[in-house]
């Protein structure tokens, strides 16, 4: 089972020329300018594409100094669309995420001060450092992209993402997040070490004189916007799904809620989740229908975080991508 987030991905042999084509390659060029800050994570870049072609969020999980802030704002740069940082800390308020009412002097009124959320893409630095409380402020705008203040529901932007980190190993002063709000993610990419090519090349850069906090010196540059992205998404829910492969995505789920080693399954937001993801990674890699290796490619990062290990089976060591893996093999795929 191939992992297009955790490995860079390649493009199959694929039918006749497209019209959609051009926006294919508009989005691998988008891949090649985050190359230009970016090295060694070309499947996480590949995920966060997915994640926008179907609006969903992703959260980036990552030991600290593996380029998980650089990679969203180099993103964003490359797309044209608006995007603003919010560090997450112990004492950040609801208030601070969405927005509140403010005193206006000038007209004597109370009038609504728009919050961070309100962007196109909202990086969410170490989202497990602020409470539950200010955690759930990210809720209704994750579900239902939309804000309720004051009795007022305000809608987001129609591309809107939440690309949020967090690190594995510390936990002092974290706050594990609920399991309404994970399942709201649609992947989670784990972002690693790069390996020693990817390392020395990184180097090389900085030794050349690169700058992380200047991506314009860098050469990234724009490769497309808001417009071209909303027309990549339409295409690629347009792929094809046989009654089959449907049955084989179900097949998949109810093999987490019956396994031994799960103490939770995944839910039907997860199935439709993989479906999506799937749809998108067939359309990304030049297909017009979906096929049961893309469901496989995709399954780990849409369902990594949905689903609970029983407590027995953790103190066997045992982990979650070993378990899905496990699923995957056992499950009849349709011929």
């Amino acid at each position: 089972m191939t992992d297009p987030t955790a490995t860079e991905p390649t493009t199959p042999q694929a039918s006749a020329a497209r019209p959609d084509d051009e926006l294919r390659a508009a989005l691998n060029r988008v891949r090649t300018e985050v190359g230009k800050a970016v090295v060694g994570q070309d499947g996480a870049v590949t995920g966060l594409i997915i994640a926008l072609l179907v609006r969903g969020h992703v959260l980036l999980e990552g030991v600290p100094g593996v380029a998980k802030t650089l990679l969203v704002r180099t993103l964003s740069r490359t797309l044209r669309l608006d995007t603003r940082r919010l560090q997450f800390t112990p004492d950040l308020m609801p208030g601070d995420v969405t927005g509140s009412l403010a005193y206006d002097p000038r007209s004597g009124e109370f009038a609504f001060r728009e919050g961070p959320v309100f962007t196109n893409i909202l990086l969410a630095d170490e989202i497990n450092r602020t409470p539950p409380k200010t955690q759930s402020a990210l809720l209704e705008a994750m579900e239902e992209r939309q804000v309720s203040a004051d009795g007022v529901t305000r809608p987001l932007p129609d591309t809107f993402m939440v690309a949020a980190t967090q690190n594995p190993i510390e936990y002092e002063g974290t706050y594990a997040l609920p399991e309404a709000q994970l399942d709201r993610f649609l992947l989670k990419l784990v972002l690693d070490i790069p390996e020693r090519d990817s390392e020395l090349s990184l180097l090389r850069r900085h030794a050349d004189g690169f700058d992380p906090h200047d991506l314009a010196a860098a050469g990234v540059q724009p490769v497309l916007g808001a417009t071209e992205l909303a027309a990549a998404r339409a295409a690629a829910a347009a792929v094809r799904v046989e009654d089959d492969v449907l049955g084989y995505l179900v097949d998949l789920a109810r093999a987490t809620r019956r396994s031994p080693s799960m103490r939770l399954g995944v839910s039907p937001r997860g199935t439709t989740g993989l479906l999506a993801a799937s749809k998108a990674w067939a359309w990304l890699t030049g297909y017009e229908s979906l096929t049961p290796d893309h469901v496989q490619a995709m399954l780990l990062p849409v369902w990594r975080h949905r689903v609970q290990l029983r407590p027995e089976a953790e103190l066997e060591g045992v982990s979650v991508d070993a378990v899905l893996r496990s699923i995957v093999q056992q499950v009849q795929v349709p011929l």
